[in-house]
């Protein structure tokens, strides 16, 4: 998209390289246009990595990848990973890791590494951020983890808790400078990330 056609978005197309429902539910709260594409990208963690070092290269990866299939886009990535104890957790994908996942965390406090990485391969510019948001769990018994697994199914979700939804039960506390980060994308280091590389948001 040309900025002839939205002067609100600036010069560039806006991709967001992701294909979460959760990430463009929030991206679409600034307001401005954008296309989603998903990013082929191993997420292998590599041997002894930290959560916070796997989250900040994912989100790099990801934008790297659809930058290059799109070198004229402001591209966005992402990733998240919950950190119990220096251990990354990712998305469970099944029944079974999920109720591992809520056992391990009940009682804990778990940091939810989410990395963003904002990148244009036409002008070069590549910058990132990460947001740590410190969530404690209450003392989950295993008929109530099972009962939340079998209401949200949350497979897909970095720590098998979704906090915009019933997951919030699970919880105790929430602390985080950026508080959208934790459902995926963190909007407030995104809109600065954006205006830095060009973008006008509304």
């Amino acid at each position: 998209m040309s900025l002839d056609a939205n002067p609100a978005a600036g010069a560039r197309p806006l991709v967001l390289g992701s294909t979460s429902p959760y990430r463009r539910e929030l991206l679409a709260r600034l307001r401005l246009p954008f296309t989603t594409n998903a990013p082929r990208v191993d997420e292998t963690p590599q041997p002894g990595e930290a959560p916070a070092a796997l989250a900040r290269r994912l989100a790099l990866a990801k934008a790297r990848e659809v930058a290059a299939r799109h070198p004229q886009a402001v591209v966005i990535g992402s990733d998240q990973v919950a950190d119990l104890a220096g251990q990354p957790l990712g998305k469970p994908g099944t029944h079974e890791r999920a109720v591992a996942q809520l056992r391990a965390m009940r009682g804990q406090t778990v940091i939810f590494q989410t990395a963003l990485a904002v990148v244009c391969a036409d002008s070069g510019f590549e910058q990132s951020d990460l947001a740590a948001v410190e969530v404690r769990f209450r003392d989950l018994p295993d008929d109530e983890i099972e009962r939340y697994l079998r209401a949200e199914q949350p497979y897909d979700c970095a720590g098998s808790a979704k906090s915009e939804g019933l997951g919030i039960a699970l919880l105790d506390a929430i602390h985080s400078d950026d508080p959208t980060a934790l459902v995926g994308l963190p909007l407030i280091r995104t809109a600065r990330l954006l205006r830095a590389a060009g973008l006008r948001l509304p």
